[in-house]
């Protein structure tokens, strides 16, 4: 005879359910949180990621495969409610500055993503990223996700024709008249004040009227719900790595390295403080953690799709009461029931998803705030990465900006001893590939 109790045992020892003051229920409510507020990747990563040509249904796929991946790892091996997604800003470099930008083929960006994640595994096993964490100043930690948030940014405005090229100056405004226009607005509005009143789901809800929308007024063509799965064969190992290993792509596998890593470390740390998690200040389990990240970058690469981080979204469901990696399993059989609404990501007109990426601009920007900007010698390096991301269509070139000019402005204001000797290391390799190879 079965015990009915056996479930439920193996869930407490599983994920220690009331060690960690929690319950069964709880957790299940939190992984639905988190779940809402972050499902919004399943539509808007395929769009993007599909501008490089790649197969949208197979892209589709593969975001929900790798969240569900990350999300499992995370939740079973290190018991943490900290879900993970392919992540927005690394999305966005994949295909405008490395694809488009640079002319590289997907299959061949596939591979940068891999190896970087095969670095990420790598440094896991030891405290390399930590001190590679520690070793480089806030104020660019800072600058380069609020450089990040400026270029999503650019890249909604755009799609959702709110900005135009103009030959006189660059960029103009648009039709401020077009339909699309006018509902990309609306939407934006609609997640601000949604998120204003803490409505869980707000990104997910405005893109979802705004395809309603669009389907009546004949601007888009609805292709149903619920459907067959996509074939993952277009994407699926199909990373390139001949000729990976030139300057230009060495340079772009750093960017992916470096950015996943602010981002992935500085969620881990955030979302677990929130959650009443760390142990002086410090983080059990911190090796499980980080090889849950890697481990989801690594799978995402190999199904299609870009870098797979955790989402700062995950402190929603910390906030409905998710202490263990229960909740995060939960977020990962939520990803994989996604697999069958295909034909709905299909739906979504490119300017629906315009104010989810210009919201997450917002959130990203906020941080830039905790920059010093009294001293010149902090405030000019942030300055310089977040303004040349945008302004230069990349996020490598912000980057690399934002370094050499820390390093040189240390330098000349006598204060070369402050800078980490990992700052001195990244200048001197960004000022080479420069000088050897240009932009």
């Amino acid at each position: 005879m079965t015990n009915p109790n056996s479930s439920a045992g193996l869930l407490e020892r599983l994920f220690k359910l009331s060690e960690n003051k929690t319950t069964f229920r709880t957790e299940i409510i939190a992984g639905m949180t988190t779940f809402l507020t972050m499902c919004y990747i399943i539509i808007v990563n395929p769009m993007i990621l599909s501008e490089t040509g790649m197969d949208h249904g197979a892209v589709f796929v593969a975001t929900c495969l790798a969240a569900a991946i990350g999300c499992f790892v995370m939740g079973i091996i290190a018991n943490y409610p900290i879900a993970l997604a392919p992540g927005m800003g690394l999305n966005a470099y994949f295909t405008y500055s490395v694809c488009l930008g640079m002319g590289v083929p997907w299959q061949t960006a596939l591979a940068a993503v891999f190896v970087s994640g095969l670095v990420f595994i790598a440094i896991s096993m030891f405290k390399i990223r930590e001190a590679i964490v520690n070793a480089i100043p806030m104020s660019l930690k800072l600058a380069i996700g609020g450089g990040i948030g400026l270029f999503l940014a650019l890249i909604a405005l755009k799609n959702a024709g709110i900005i135009v090229d103009n030959p006189a100056t660059l960029v103009g405004l648009g039709d401020l008249k077009q339909p699309t226009v006018l509902l990309a607005l609306f939407g934006f509005l609609m997640v601000v004040v949604m998120h204003h009143f803490k409505i869980r789901g707000a990104i997910i809800i405005s893109i979802l009227v705004l395809t309603a929308i669009s389907t009546f007024l004949g601007l888009s063509e609805f292709k149903g719900v619920v459907g067959q799965i996509p074939s993952i064969a277009p994407t699926f190992m199909q990373m390139d790595f001949e000729g990976l290993f030139t300057a230009s792509l060495i340079g772009v596998i750093f960017v992916f390295f470096l950015v996943d890593l602010f981002d992935s470390t500085g969620t881990l740390v955030g979302v677990s403080h929130r959650a009443g998690l760390l142990k002086d200040g410090k983080l059990p389990r911190l090796k499980k953690a980080l090889f849950a990240d890697s481990s989801a970058i690594v799978a995402g690469a190999a199904l299609g799709t870009s870098s797979t981080t955790p989402y700062i979204e995950s402190s929603a469901g910390v906030a409905a009461g998710g202490r263990t990696g229960l909740t995060a399993v939960v977020v990962g059989l939520l990803f994989i029931a996604c697999l069958f609404l295909a034909p709905l990501a299909q739906s979504v007109p490119g300017f629906a998803t315009a104010p989810a990426l210009l919201f997450v601009g917002v959130l990203m920007i906020q941080g830039i705030t905790h920059i010093d900007w009294d001293d010149i010698t902090e405030a000019v390096p942030a300055f310089l990465t977040i303004v040349f991301m945008p302004f230069t269509y990349s996020i490598a070139d912000g980057i690399a900006m934002g370094f050499i000019s820390y390093a040189l402005v240390k330098l000349l204001t006598g204060k070369a001893s402050t800078v980490p000797y990992m700052v001195w290391i990244i200048a001197v390799l960004w000022a080479l590939k420069f000088a050897m190879f240009g932009g």
